[in-house]
């Protein structure tokens, strides 16, 4: 015979992580979208490669971006496209990433 069929009781620890994982944004889907593209709204996609125009958050990723994908172009960090310094953000527009959601 099996055990006995007692529900499984959920710790705290588990809770407060399903609860995390609901709230939080992690950048997917619609809602992530402006902030995987940067443009005028922000977001993390800082850096824009001349070459393939795939965005990056900071200059060393971009510098492994660059030597995977185009390791025949030699690297040059002058040529690489600031998208936040091309765009000004408007402070009354709500800026992606921003931790919470309205679900609670």
């Amino acid at each position: 015979m099996t055990g006995k069929a007692k529900p499984k009781k959920h710790t705290a620890k588990e809770i407060a992580a399903k609860v995390d994982a609901a709230t939080t944004s992690r950048g997917g889907g619609k809602a992530g979208l402006h902030d995987r593209l940067g443009g005028e709204k922000g977001g993390h996609a800082k850096y824009e490669c001349p070459h393939c125009k795939t965005t990056a958050p900071d200059i060393k990723t971009m510098e492994i971006h660059h030597e995977a994908k185009h390791p025949k172009i030699p690297y040059e960090e002058s040529k690489i496209i600031n998208k936040h310094a091309t765009v000004q953000a408007d402070p009354n527009k709500p800026r992606p990433g921003i931790r919470g959601s309205l679900k609670k």
